[in-house]
Formats: structure tokens, C-alpha cells, sequence
């Protein structure tokens, strides 16, 4: 998180100011100063930096002879702990009124938020005069004034987000094993909202300096003898004119103060959202990187010394060669796909199997060069010829959706929820097709999409929102609208998973039908190998970042040559083996950037030998269908 922050342009900013400002505002009482109420009417006004007086006023004096310097110190302080202890009593109050009322039911949420929005119904500052008037001037009460204006800001803030908790799954876990009522809150809310309060109180602060300022510079603030930078900027304001040192110090001051904590508060949310840790928060547009270069793996065997990396055969569709997929990490760059070569063939049904985590998804992704930044792609993808590492942004945009399509693994997340199923399947026809779209009637063309994934016979779908629908529902309007442009390749991360097993079928038939009638290539995500079967020509087996074994389907069912196939095998249950006994396999596979020596798989393999800890294999093929990356395949012996 330290180093995060250090490395964000913005926080290294705002703290290198705000460092320069509050360090000498915290060292204030043991700093050889002068006494900042201490007048002195035969020096007043003296200029900034005079040789005479440069020990003892080196930013010279105000009005009444009082120094400069001490007094910007001693006021910087005052002003930064009334603008806190306001964000602290704001954030405290506000929070406690939020959570209480996402909590308490509609009644309890009615009445609290009705009493917010009588104090929203009055603008803030004039709501702080009002407060200050009835209290009396003095920095104690502006404080009070300030946090009690903001507090109607955090109590929505915090009760927007508790609505949001209080429907998860952990919550409905939590309630299920014993928690209620102020324990649950404490134990699942409060560390939920941590983040969130923390953020609101950062980027709050510099407003709360700042209105702090605004009080005091009419005289509501700070009240002579002391001051802060809002009622020295309100002092200096007669002699901007004549002596303009007294009023543009407190002023340079609360602008760096304030931008300070900005920039500090900006960057402290950039990294405590969730969807943006690991990214570049910077405001340019974010891209992954890539380049078109085979990445140096293992020595590469006989057979492919033999082949051009960079030539792919005319007849396939997509051709991958040396797909690598870097991510950051505190160490730098670690390797989460490495060295994948493949070809899928027009019509052809091809799966990517393996372990939860072995980077099937991720695969996916840096296909259709969307792996989330900072990401580094390298290697060669070609789709029909055309070589999409070296197209830009708009001709990737031309192909997405239109000739290649995705079918996301979690419909529910990539469904817009404010937006009816039928506004969506038209905006996915308008997309790639407008002229073409406009000479047919949408509401025809979307109850065609929906009729290819059996949803024809579901009242008013196009009418409904996506929380309407059921899991299976929404993943066969994800499908219909993948199929809307009748792609050449669909690559499909887990359609099936949230279907039952009658729409399962249905869904298999429909892809099958497609690639046989219209020439479309699949490239098929699963972890069930059952499925694969029933579906798929070809499987490619994907271990940690690597692809281990490609071969047809049943003949990779038959005979696995790699260990790892034959674990994915043996704990796959099997329709009508009810006996069958189901064997995990041992261990887990290495994390990216934690990759052991050898055989990436040898530390859960039975066949494993003492050279597979200390030689990477290379890939070799068993015949012109089958490939393998193992020393010891299944078959040979030891």
C-alpha cells in the first residue's frame, strides 16, 4: 500500500506539500519562534527578509508588528486541527446516522433521512453561519458549525454503501452462522465501510480547512489575539494594497494546504477501490501493453526448432504463437500465461481446460486484447490472416463483437442493470450494423436472438431488467447477444456453467448446430471435462500459465499423456459409474511469480524423478494430433 502510494505521481505530490507545510505547523512549540500574539507597534510592517531584522523576522511583520512567520506556523496548526476534529466529529455523527438507518428498517431509514434532507435543504456555508451565530464566534464553534453542515454528506454517503453490503452473500453467510443485529454490523459492516469512510474523511479534509478558512476570514473564526490563515487572511485584506506580504502568505498557504490534501485524498481512493489496485490510476486512457515478440521460455524441442513461430497456416481462423500475459506485482512483472501456441480451424470446437486460476480466462482475454492494465502481452495473434498485436484501438473495436465474440463468464456483471434486455440487444445490433439495423424492425430482430437461445417462450423479456431474469436466463441473453453480428469465432468463458441440465443441452446443440452450418469457430472455456466431450473436437489442457497437452478429444480421453490430464480425469465423475472413486489431485499449482525449477507440475506428480526438478520439459508431439510437455509421458516408461 506504502509503496503504491509512493509510486502514484499525485500522492507523491501532495505529500512532498503537505510534508512542507505540516512539519512545521507539528514543531511549532519546540521551534525557536517568537510569540505570534506578541505586538511590537515600532516594528510593524517590516518587509520580508530584511538583513536587519532576518534573525528575528525573516518574513518580516503585520500590521501591528506581530511575526510573520510565527504566526503562519502557530495559524497552519490551528487550522489543520479544527478542520480535522470537524471531519472526524462530521464523519462520526454522519457515519452513525447512515448505518443506522440502511439497518433499521423503512421506518427508522424514512424518518433519519428526512431529518438529512431538512439539513440539505439549506446550503451548507449558510447552515455553518446560522450555527455560529446561535453558538457565538470562536474556532470551537466553527468546528461544530462545519461538522454539523457535513454531516448530512456522510450520512448519505455511508448509508448508500450499507445498502449495498447489507444485500451480499457474506452478509446472508454471516446471518446464517449466529450474527445479529449491532455484532454483525460490527464484525461485517464496519470493516467493509473502513475503506469507504476513510476515503470520504481524506478527500473531505481540504473542503473542511477551507470552509474553516471561509468562517474565520469574516470573523467568526479564530478571535484576537490568536489567529488561523483564514483570519489573517481577513486581517491582511486592508493592506493589500500598501503591505500585501500579510494577506498573500496565509493565502499561498491555505491553496497548499488544500490542494495538498486533495491530491493525498485523491490517490488514497485510487488505491483502496478494489477495481483499481493493481492499476494505473493516472486520468490517461489505460491500455495493456503488447508487442509482437516470442518470449524466451524453455529451449524449444526438435520438433520446434523445425517450425516458424511467426508463420501461421493459411487454413486456420486464429492462429496463437508465443502468447505470453505479464502482470504487475510488488516484485515487477510476473508470468501468468507463458509460451502458448495453438490453431483453431474454421468449424472447428476447441476447449481450454484446467484448474481454476491456470489462466483459461486470462487467455481469453489477451486474445481479444482486453487483459486489464498493467499488462503486458507479447507473442502473435492472427485471426483470418489479419494480425491483431499490431491493430489500433478502433480496428480492434471493428472486430470485437462483430466478427469475433465474447460470452462472459458472469452475465449478471456483464449486463448494464439499468437497462432493459430488449435496449440492450438493440444497442449490440446498432453497434457494428447501423445502416443495416435501421432497414429492420429491432423489436423482429431481437425476439430472433432471443428465439436462437429458447427464450422466446419467456413473457415480456424484453421488457425486463437483468435482476429479473434467473442465472440461466441471463447467460442465454449473453449468448444471443454474442451471436447478434453471426460472428466467425466465439470464444465462450463458462456459458454453460449456471444452466440447467436440460438448457445445458439445448445450448451445446445450438453451438454445435452453428459451427457446422455457419462455419463458426469456438473456442470453448470449461473446467468440465464431461462437457467438453459431449461438445469439443480438440482440447487444450492449460497447467499454471502452460499449456501441457493438446490432442482430439476422445483420443486425449482414452489415453492422457500428461499426469496432470490424468488427475483432471480421475476426479471427473462419469455418467453411469455412480462407483466411480473420485482422486484429487495433491497440492496446488505454483503461483505466478512463485514458479519452481523443472516441471512446473512436478511437486504433485507421482511419476515425478529427480531431473523433472531440475529441467523445465520441453514440448514435443506424439504424433501430428497429439502434443505433450512432459519428460515422462503417460505410456513410456520410467
Amino acid at each position: 500500500m506504502q509503496k503504491r502510494l509512493i509510486r502514484h505521481a499525485g500522492a507523491l505530490a501532495g505529500l512532498v506539500l503537505l510534508a512542507l507545510v505540516l512539519l512545521p505547523a507539528l514543531l511549532a512549540p519546540w521551534l525557536p519562534l517568537a510569540d505570534p500574539v506578541q505586538t511590537a507597534p515600532a516594528q510593524r510592517m517590516l518587509p520580508a527578509f530584511t538583513l536587519s531584522h532576518l534573525a528575528e523576522h525573516p518574513l518580516g511583520t503585520d500590521h501591528l508588528g506581530r511575526d510573520l512567520l510565527s504566526r503562519l506556523i502557530w495559524g497552519t496548526g490551528s487550522s489543520l486541527v479544527v478542520g480535522a476534529s470537524a471531519t472526524l466529529l462530521a464523519a462520526l455523527v454522519g457515519g452513525a446516522i447512515g448505518i443506522l438507518a440502511a439497518w433499521s428498517g423503512r421506518l427508522g431509514d424514512a424518518l433519519l433521512m428526512r431529518g438529512i434532507d431538512v439539513l440539505m435543504a439549506f446550503p451548507y456555508l449558510l447552515l455553518a453561519l446560522a450555527i455560529v451565530a446561535a453558538l457565538g464566534p470562536g474556532l470551537g464553534n466553527a468546528m461544530i458549525a462545519i461538522a454539523v453542515a457535513n454531516v448530512p454528506f456522510f450520512a448519505r454517503a455511508l448509508r448508500g454503501a450499507v445498502l449495498e453490503i447489507r444485500h451480499q452473500d457474506y452478509i446472508a453467510a454471516a446471518r446464517l452462522s449466529g450474527h445479529r443485529g449491532l455484532r454483525l454490523v460490527l464484525a461485517e459492516v464496519l470493516p467493509n465501510l473502513a475503506p469507504t469512510l476513510l476515503v470520504l474523511m481524506t478527500t473531505t479534509l481540504g473542503w473542511m480547512v477551507l470552509e474553516t478558512a471561509g468562517l474565520s476570514f469574516l470573523g467568526l473564526g479564530a478571535q484576537p489575539p490568536h489567529a488561523d490563515l483564514g483570519s489573517m487572511l481577513g486581517e491582511g485584506r486592508e493592506f493589500l494594497t500598501t503591505y500585501p506580504l500579510v494577506a498573500v502568505l496565509p493565502g499561498i498557504l491555505i491553496l497548499l494546504l488544500v490542494v495538498s490534501i486533495n491530491l493525498l485524498g485523491d490517490a488514497l481512493r485510487d488505491r483502496l477501490d478494489p477495481r483499481l489496485i493493481g492499476t494505473d490510476a493516472s486520468p490517461r486512457p489505460l491500455r495493456a501493453r503488447h508487442d509482437r515478440t516470442y518470449p524466451a521460455t524453455a529451449e524449444p524441442s526438435a520438433d520446434e526448432q523445425q517450425r516458424d513461430h511467426s508463420a501461421q497456416p493459411d487454413s486456420a481462423l486464429l492462429s496463437v504463437r508465443g502468447l505470453r500475459v505479464s502482470l504487475a506485482s510488488a516484485s515487477g512483472e510476473v508470468d501468468a500465461v507463458r509460451g502458448l501456441d495453438f490453431d483453431l480451424a474454421p468449424a472447428e470446437r476447441v476447449a481450454l481446460v484446467g484448474e481454476s486460476g491456470c489462466g483459461k480466462t486470462l487467455t481469453a482475454f489477451a486474445l481479444l486484447r482486453l487483459v486489464p492494465p498493467p499488462a503486458h502481452i507479447q507473442g502473435s495473434i492472427r485471426f483470418d490472416g489479419q494480425e491483431l498485436m499490431a491493430l489500433d484501438a478502433p480496428a480492434l473495436r471493428s472486430l470485437r463483437g462483430r466478427r469475433i465474440a465474447y460470452v462472459p463468464q458472469e452475465p449478471l456483471t456483464a449486463l448494464d442493470p439499468l437497462f432493459r434486455i430488449g435496449r440492450q440487444l438493440d444497442e449490440t445490433l446498432r453497434a457494428h450494423a447501423p445502416g443495416r439495423h435501421l432497414e429492420l424492425d429491432p423489436r423482429r430482430r431481437a425476439e430472433d436472438l432471443i428465439a436462437r437461445v429458447n427464450l422466446h417462450q419467456v413473457p415480456g423479456l424484453l421488457r425486463r431488467f437483468p435482476h429479473e431474469l434467473s442465472g440461466g436466463q441471463r447467460q442465454r441473453v449473453a449468448i444471443a447477444m454474442a451471436l447478434a453480428h453471426a460472428p466467425d469465432l466465439l470464444i465462450a468463458d463458462e456459458a454453460t456453467t449456471a444452466l440447467d441440465a436440460r438448457v445445458q443441452q439445448e445450448i451445446i446443440e445450438l453451438l454445435q448446430q452453428l459451427c457446422t452450418s455457419d462455419r463458426l469457430g469456438l473456442l470453448f472455456v470449461s473446467h468440465d471435462l464431461a462437457l467438453v466431450a459431449r461438445l469439443c473436437q480438440r482440447v487444450l489442457v492449460l497447467y499454471a500459465g502452460e499449456l501441457v497437452e493438446d490432442a482430439p478429444v476422445a483420443r486425449l480421453l482414452a489415453r492422457p499423456a500428461h499426469p496432470y490430464t490424468a488427475g483432471l480425469l480421475a476426479c471427473s465423475p462419469e455418467l453411469g459409474r455412480p462407483d466411480k472413486p473420485l482422486t484429487a489431485i495433491p497440492g496446488q499449482a505454483p503461483a505466478p511469480g512463485a514458479r519452481p525449477a523443472g516441471c512446473l507440475f512436478a511437486p504433485r506428480c507421482t511419476r515425478a524423478q529427480k531431473v523433472c526438478f531440475e529441467t523445465e520439459p520441453r514440448r514435443t508431439r506424439l504424433d501430428d494430433k497429439h502434443g505433450v510437455r512432459c519428460l515422462f509421458p503417460l505410456g513410456e516408461s520410467l
